[in-house]
This record gives C-alpha cells, sequence and structure tokens, in this order.
C-alpha cells in the first residue's frame, strides 16, 4: 500500500525535476560565459526560451510521418520517468519497486532511439548523419554504465537505487575504492550522454562536429521546446543520479517527510557545484574529433571494468 507521504514524495520529486532542470542548464551556461570571459546569459534564459517555443507554430518537413511529430512527446516522458525513477529527494518513493537501476538504463535508450529513429524519418543528411552517431555514443556508453552500476550495486546487493541510496547513506560509514573508478567512469559517460565537450558541444551547429542538434534541426516550436526541455531533464537526471551513487548524504530516508524537505536546499547545493565543476571541465578541454569518441568511451568502460575487479577481488574477500 502506497503511503501518503511517499505519493507526495514522489510528485514532489518530479515538479523539483520540472522546474530545476532548465535552471541548471541555465547555471551550466553562465558558469561557461564567465570562465570564457564573455557575458553570461541570464540564469532563467532557458524559460525565456521555452516560453517562445511553446508560443510559436509548428513547422512539419514534407513527408513527416506520426514518428517525426511523437518522438519528441516519447522523449520528454522518458526523461521526466527517469526524473521520478532516481531518488533525488527520498528512498521512499512508489516507482522504487517496479523501476531499477537497469529499467532507469533502458529509458535513456528508449529515448535515444525514438529521436534517432525521428531523425532518420524526414531522410536529410544531417538527421541521418546525427542519429548514427548518436547510436554510435549510445552503443559506447551504455555498456559502461552497466558495469557502473553492477559495481555500486554488488555493494548493497541490489539494483534498486533507494536501497543503493540507504546502504550508502545511512548505514556504516565504509571506504570502497571501487567507487572511485566507477565514479570517474561515470562522469565520462554522463559527459557523451548528454552532448557535453569534449564529446558534443551542445552549442555548436557545424555539421562536422554537432550531435545532438544534428539530430533535431528539422524541429520547431512545441516539439523543439520539448526536445529541449528534455535535454535538460537528461542534465538534471544524470546529476541527480550521480549523487545518488557517489553523494548520497543528505537524501531523504523513508517515512520522513521532514528529511524529504530539508533535503531540498542539499540537493541544490550539490547540483550547484556539479553544474561549476561540469562548466570549469568544459572550458579547460577541447572538443574531440568524432573518431576519437570510442577510445573516450573505451576509456570509461575500462574504468568501470577496473572498479568492478576490484569489488570482486579485494573488496569482497576483505
Amino acid at each position: 500500500m502506497i503511503s501518503i507521504a511517499a505519493l507526495i514524495g514522489q510528485v514532489f520529486a518530479i515538479v523539483l525535476a520540472l522546474a530545476l532542470a532548465p535552471l541548471l542548464t541555465g547555471w551550466v551556461n553562465q558558469w561557461r560565459a564567465w570562465l570564457q570571459n564573455r557575458s553570461a546569459p541570464p540564469l532563467l534564459q532557458p524559460y525565456y526560451t521555452l516560453h517562445k517555443l511553446f508560443h510559436k507554430d509548428v513547422v512539419l518537413a514534407h513527408g513527416a510521418s506520426p514518428l517525426f511529430r511523437f518522438a519528441p512527446f516519447i522523449m520528454f516522458g522518458c526523461m521526466l520517468l527517469a526524473c521520478g525513477i532516481i531518488p533525488s529527494l527520498s528512498t521512499d518513493l512508489p516507482f522504487a519497486p517496479a523501476a531499477d537501476a537497469l529499467a532507469l538504463v533502458g529509458v535513456f535508450g528508449l529515448a535515444r532511439l525514438f529521436i534517432s529513429l525521428a531523425a532518420m524519418d524526414i531522410g536529410t543528411s544531417f538527421g541521418t548523419l546525427g542519429a548514427r552517431r548518436e547510436m554510435l555514443v549510445g552503443f559506447l556508453a551504455e555498456p559502461a554504465l552497466l558495469i557502473i552500476i553492477f559495481t555500486v550495486a554488488m555493494i548493497a546487493n541490489s539494483t534498486s537505487l533507494a536501497t543503493i541510496v540507504e546502504t550508502l547513506a545511512y548505514r556504516e560509514f565504509a571506504i570502497y575504492p571501487s567507487l572511485a573508478f566507477a565514479g570517474i567512469a561515470f562522469t565520462f559517460v554522463s559527459f557523451a550522454e548528454n552532448a557535453r565537450v569534449p564529446v558534443d558541444n551542445p552549442a555548436t551547429h557545424l555539421e562536422l562536429t554537432m550531435i545532438h542538434e544534428a539530430m533535431i534541426l528539422e524541429y520547431s516550436g512545441r516539439h523543439l521546446a520539448l526536445i529541449e526541455w528534455a535535454a535538460s531533464l537528461k542534465l538534471y537526471a544524470y546529476s541527480c543520479l550521480g549523487i545518488a551513487l557517489f553523494f548520497p548524504w543528505g537524501i531523504g530516508e523513508r517515512d520522513n517527510f521532514l528529511a524529504l524537505v530539508a533535503a531540498i536546499p542539499l540537493l541544490l547545493l550539490k547540483l550547484g557545484i556539479g553544474g561549476m565543476l561540469l562548466a570549469i571541465i568544459e572550458t579547460i578541454n577541447a572538443k574531440v574529433r568524432i573518431f576519437r569518441v570510442p577510445e573516450f568511451l573505451g576509456t570509461a568502460f575500462l574504468l568501470a571494468v577496473l572498479g568492478l575487479l576490484v569489488r570482486l577481488l579485494l573488496e569482497v574477500r576483505a
């Protein structure tokens, strides 16, 4: 039986994700501008952009199928579901028993599949180019993400994110060297999955370098608004997933509504620090060539495997 407090916490987490995701994007953009000695856009610029796009007319490509029209809604729904699965404020989530970390990877993969199919649906060269590159990145990133989840799941003996948070945050303190390897690998995967430098540049429209932007060039109006909002939700979801796996302290326990409320300012602090570090890493690194992306994600996979081996060979025996 789902308690009222759990239901309120679930709804509140989803509403907070909808509200904070564009703000996190604006925060990262501000820090990138400051670090590059440029005039920073307003912190609320992503909200202004969404408002403008929602009030514009939709222009559809000639011959676009229903898949092209429905893909933004599916992508947005998948990202919203991902934010509901991840325990960002409390471990008392009604979705937790039905959707674990492995299901979360499937949700991310489903969103990638539909946006890639929609990009190829209209038959343009840019859309097909971006879709092929996106599937290449997903093909290389998902195995590394799964190995990272397996490493952390072995510590908690469960793939449930709520159980993982409870194990790492509320049981006796322990140092796990495997988490260091998994954390670095997760950082690499996050940059690739969110189309950030050094894998992709979300601010570019150069046909030789863009991945995500190439897939959405034919979208406009509310469809483009949903895609941009979904991209912000994906960055927010990966940020919260990193917090849940590696910095879970402060996330509220079950049947503790006051802890849920107290977790909000701490979540804002963690997201703020994470957004600042993201901007710093993007500023000090250059975008790599698309042919170097397999090496980048191969390094992430190697680090994830090392973390798993450290867990199996050293920590379990100890």
